[in-house]
């Protein structure tokens, strides 16, 4: 009889134990499910900031190729063909921009396969960064010719008003166009870093 007794008690015991960590499972999927949504939701989010600022560099793109003839060709005499370099220089900048937004555009990219997902987003990255090697040279070369047409419209005063704008204009141009890339660059890698975070733990 204590024989009988001591095992419906290990087979209560048993079973208590069973149960809690039947529970204990529950929750921790829970809580998985969770942290994905979580995480998701936040990668979501990131793309979403990115894809806004794409759509800011697009339309200041836009809006300078007529800016451009008013502020260079009609108020400074510079030469058409300057213009019409510097719409060239938007036009390239703009579709560029446009073709690595598309990556970001699936509406359903952050619920698609983590791998796919991560791949498209380490392609964005890349094209980004190497968009630099297009756009220093760019830049480059558009304020040298800038500098040109200041010197050919005031010979005689090369460190004239329209110098010292350009230069003005380069710096911030410049400061602002890295820090819009490496906060890019940045927002790149979190959303990676998370992806792998998620696929180590599944």
């Amino acid at each position: 009889m204590n024989n009988d007794f001591q095992n419906n008690m290990n087979e209560a015991q048993f079973e208590d134990m069973r149960q809690q960590m039947t529970t204990l499972k529950k929750k921790l999927q829970q809580q998985e499910i969770v942290n994905d949504r979580m995480i998701r939701h936040s990668m979501k989010n990131t793309a979403s900031n990115i894809s806004r600022r794409y759509f800011m560099i697009m339309a200041v793109c836009i809006l300078m190729i007529p800016y451009s003839y008013w502020a260079f060709v009609m108020l400074n005499g510079f030469s058409i063909p300057f213009w019409i370099f510097t719409c060239i220089t938007m036009l390239v900048c703009c579709g560029g921009t446009y073709y690595n937004s598309r990556k970001l555009s699936d509406s359903n990219m952050m619920t698609n396969n983590l791998v796919d997902v991560r791949r498209r987003v380490a392609r964005a990255k890349k094209f980004d960064a190497d968009w630099l090697i297009l756009g220093i040279p760019l830049v480059i070369v558009f304020l040298g010719w800038f500098m040109y047409e200041s010197h050919q419209l005031h010979p005689d005063a090369f460190f004239n008003k329209l110098f010292w704008a350009g230069c003005v204009g380069g710096v911030i141009g410049a400061i602002w166009g890295f820090a819009l890339h490496y906060k890019t660059q940045r927002q790149y890698q979190e959303i990676i870093d998370q992806i792998e975070d998620l696929t180590q733990e599944a």
